[in-house]
């Protein structure tokens, strides 16, 4: 894992973001950030089980999904099941150590 501060990179209205082998933060703060960094990691857990594009043109398929299922851009990313994942256990330091295989499967259909 490569932490890059990439400020004009980074969408508004996020901090980071992780595309193998990178994690790219927008404020240098976030680099020591371990619950933040975890959660990009947990990121480039699911990009390699998916061998990378297909993750991305999953991510892009399920936002899609979910913007039309909540009608709300938030809500929509909040739910794909690779932020579900990665937000219920970026402060678990461990989790990576652990975490089955394809996890995210089960965050698929939760509420």
């Amino acid at each position: 894992m490569f932490l890059i501060i990439a400020k004009y990179l980074i969408p508004k209205g996020y901090r980071g973001m992780a595309v193998f082998p990178f994690v790219l933060v927008k404020y240098p703060s976030d680099k020591n950030n371990q619950v933040f960094v975890n959660h990009e990691k947990i990121h480039l857990r699911q990009q390699l089980e998916l061998l990378i594009l297909p993750f991305f043109i999953w991510y892009v398929i399920e936002y899609v999904v979910r913007l039309f299922q909540y009608k709300n851009a938030s809500l929509a990313y909040q739910n794909i099941s690779f932020e579900r994942e990665a937000y219920k256990n970026e402060a678990n330091m461990n989790y990576l150590k652990s975490r089955p295989f394809f996890r995210f499967v089960q965050y698929l259909n939760q509420k």
